[in-house]
């Protein structure tokens, strides 16, 4: 009975302190939150108190190592800042965050009970403007193998190859590094000597981007063989005259080296040599020959000839037959085939053909007066001695008819 009266009077208040014991020994609790920050970036730690009793509160890193306790540094890394503890709320700053630094970070409160939350700290790692590895070099005729390479990202980067606007397939690959990633974009195209100097790009996206691109822009640089082409003068060449020829050379890469040369036959001593122009002054027949421009690299050799064929120089007066030498011979002797060639004459031709053709107007007119002279004398003649028939006709008549003779001879002699 005594026991009864007494658990009835100790049970309220065994109660009443057992409630008081649990509002504070689980009434207080911290929450973390967690942070996403760009590598090289601050990141800013928080942990929330709820009703706070100035209990004991440590930060603690991934390693477990303390950073503070109760707001006082613990840790030597001057990374870290207290920036913030009030009795709802402490916060902590970590600058220059590496990938190294990712992970939880403790956030306890020491009471009767230990409480701890974490915030998980996620590092992202952009790309940087990616590389491009060749493997294979472009060769006309061949093919060139192109790589890609964005060697840190978290979480990995895309890659693609662009040309003219338009995607070009190619090989991805991805290799971990630790806690970033390395990825690749492998392509092979077919080149020609019209592809050298094409443009090419490699774009990165990632989400830390934000819609951006990393590019890097590349130009393929294909080899090929030289060409070489002799750029000839224009008009004819004579002698005293200069002469430059001209020697046009392509290539990948470029001849450094351009030979001129004479078939059969050394180069005139006045012959000057300046790169790609070879240059002749005061010109003669000596002069005359086949000249070679050649040009090398390593993926070939090229050559061009020009054909040199120097006129004489010869006065009209002294010798006018040249003009008229037959075409065949004169061709022969000095024609150059890569000139044009002029016909000359002594005696204009028109001249010639208006003396021809005041000559023949000049005939015709006489033979016309001569014609004409000629019709009208013999229509004269004929008029006269018609009328001396009839004067004969009228002597007669008298005389038949007795009349007097000299009468009518002298009036008809009259």
């Amino acid at each position: 009975m005594a026991f009864s009266s007494f658990w009835k009077y100790c049970a309220p208040l065994s109660l009443l302190l057992l409630l008081s014991y649990s509002q504070t020994a689980w009434g207080q609790a911290v929450q973390a939150e967690n942070v996403t920050v760009l590598e090289g970036g601050t990141a800013q730690i928080s942990c929330r108190l709820q009703n706070y009793d100035g209990s004991i509160v440590v930060i603690q890193n991934p390693r477990r190592q303390t950073l503070f306790f109760n707001g006082t540094r613990a840790l030597k890394d001057d990374r870290f800042q207290m920036v913030l503890f009030t009795p709802r709320l402490v916060r902590i700053t970590l600058t220059n965050v590496s990938v190294s630094d990712e992970g939880g970070f403790f956030c306890q409160l020491y009471t009767d009970d230990t409480h701890h939350q974490v915030a998980t700290l996620s590092v992202v790692v952009p790309p940087e403007v990616p590389m491009v590895e060749v493997k294979t070099e472009a060769v006309e005729g061949g093919e060139v193998e192109l790589t890609c390479v964005s060697p840190r990202s978290k979480p990995p980067a895309t890659l693609r190859w662009v040309r003219d606007r338009r995607e070009i397939a190619g090989v991805i690959s991805q290799q971990e590094n630790g806690k970033t990633v390395s990825v690749s974009n492998t392509i092979r195209i077919p080149v020609e000597r019209k592809d050298n100097g094409a443009a090419l790009s490699c774009e990165a996206s990632h989400p830390a981007l934000v819609g951006q691109k990393r590019v890097r822009h590349y130009s393929l640089d294909v080899h090929f063989a030289p060409t070489v082409k002799i750029i000839p003068p224009q008009g004819i060449l004579r002698e005293g005259d200069s002469l430059s020829l001209t020697c046009s050379v392509t290539g990948n890469p470029l001849p450094r080296d351009i030979q001129w040369s004479r078939v059969n036959d050394t180069l005139p001593e006045r012959a000057e040599k300046t790169g790609n122009i070879l240059l002749m002054s005061r010109l003669s027949q000596s002069h005359n020959g086949t000249y070679l421009c050649q040009a090398h690299n390593n993926y070939g050799r090229a050559a061009d000839h020009y054909t040199l064929l120097v006129y004489v120089s010869v006065p009209p007066k002294s010798h006018p037959a040249i003009a008229h030498l037959p075409s065949s011979s004169f061709t022969k002797e000095y024609q150059d085939p890569g000139a044009v060639v002029e016909t000359h004459s002594a005696v204009p031709y028109a001249m010639i053909g208006g003396i021809l053709a005041l000559l023949v107007f000049t005939v015709i007119c006489v033979l016309i007066v001569t014609i004409w002279c000629s019709v009208r004398q013999k229509g004269s003649y004929l008029t006269h001695e018609a009328s001396g028939l009839d004067e004969h006709g009228e002597v007669q008549e008298a005389f038949l008819n007795g009349n007097d003779a000299s009468q009518g001879k002298k009036e008809y002699l009259l």
